[in-house]
């Protein structure tokens, strides 16, 4: 019996110690350090993308205090567009001035209880010249990871806005494999944010992932039918003479269901958190129907398991009004509606 019990008790100690370790450390008992789960973005809001903040105030219509308004109208992260490449000198080294107002704007962000996405966002050069491209966004992820390593642990990366253009699918796997190279190299726990091909396809089969790095979430944008969420918009030949249009029949909405469908059948089969990073619609669209398709879009996100994210908080497709601080109440309600 002595020698049974001496047995048993070695065995329950080293299970007690196996345990402790998995409480304290679960994505190294685990055996990977990416083994976290990735956090529930939920409901969020892109911020500060074309604003003046960085340049330091000048033409910057969003306020910090912005920020608890946000909070307070029902949203639990901001998505941060942050143009990084307009930030670098010569040799891609990040203006420091800049980054430190980036640090403070991601300390404002947490302050408020809202969960922080540092997206870098220079599609227009990455769509263009994926050289340019590769070696900026690697030289930007050296750096910012290197920053933020072992600070603020709520920060969520995203790798790059809407990789395309001239971008094929195989050489943004191979730009996005080596970018999360990187960032896992002095992140390891972190949240990352990595993009399908922003191209009409939505071609998510074609995306390839480190299959044991399961700390990550795919995301992809939504504008379709592109004719109608950009009706009006000044700065293109095409959709400035375009609209009034309406949306919202029958055929309308299966036509979304059926594109939403393709990103969820791929996400249950390669149990991928899926992130609606984008979607809007310009302001010279009729009232009533952005707020339908608004109110589609984001109810059909948040059935499928989605957290999503509005383009945008001001400037155009503005859901707040800068001038008057105060919400556009039909966007907002469109979004989030009373009692949700």
């Amino acid at each position: 019996m002595s020698a049974i019990r001496v047995r048993w008790s070695a065995a329950f100690c080293l299970a007690l110690a196996l345990t402790v370790l998995a409480i304290c450390f679960p994505a190294e008992a685990a055996g990977r350090p990416d083994a976290l789960a990735p956090p529930k973005l939920g409901r969020g809001i892109n911020v500060l993308g074309y604003d003046g903040i960085w340049e330091g105030g000048r033409n910057a219509p969003f306020r910090l205090d912005n920020l608890t308004a946000i909070r307070r109208a029902g949203f639990s992260h901001v998505r941060i567009n942050f143009f990084g490449f307009k930030f670098m000198n010569a040799e891609n080294v990040l203006d420091d001035v800049v980054l430190s107002r980036l640090d403070a704007v991601i300390e404002e962000v947490l302050a408020r209880n809202l969960i922080p996405v540092l997206d870098e966002h220079d599609t227009h050069v990455c769509q263009r010249d994926i050289s340019e491209c590769t070696d900026k966004l690697k030289s930007f992820w050296t750096q910012i990871a290197a920053r933020y390593a072992g600070k603020y642990p709520a920060l969520v990366f995203e790798v790059l806005n809407e990789p395309g253009g001239q971008m094929t699918s195989a050489a943004w796997n191979t730009l996005l494999n080596e970018c999360l190279g990187i960032i896992r190299a002095t992140n390891p726990r972190r949240t990352v944010i990595a993009s399908v091909l922003n191209v009409d396809e939505m071609p998510v089969d074609d995306l390839v992932l480190p299959s044991d790095d399961r700390n990550l979430i795919v995301t992809f944008h939504y504008y379709a039918p592109i004719r109608f969420t950009h009706q009006g918009a000044p700065w293109s030949p095409t959709f400035s003479r375009i609209g009034p249009l309406d949306w919202g029949t029958q055929e309308d909405e299966q036509k979304a269901r059926a594109d939403f469908e393709k990103i969820r059948a791929w996400s249950e089969r390669e149990k991928r958190p899926i992130y609606l990073g984008e979607f809007g619609v310009y302001e010279a669209a009729p009232a009533q129907a952005r707020a339908r398709y608004l109110s589609f879009v984001a109810r059909s996100a948040e059935r499928l398991g989605w957290a999503w994210a509005y383009w945008q908080f001001d400037h155009d497709f503005a859901a707040f009004d800068s001038a008057r601080q105060a919400w556009k109440p039909d966007i907002l309600r469109a979004l989030i509606p009373t009692g949700r």
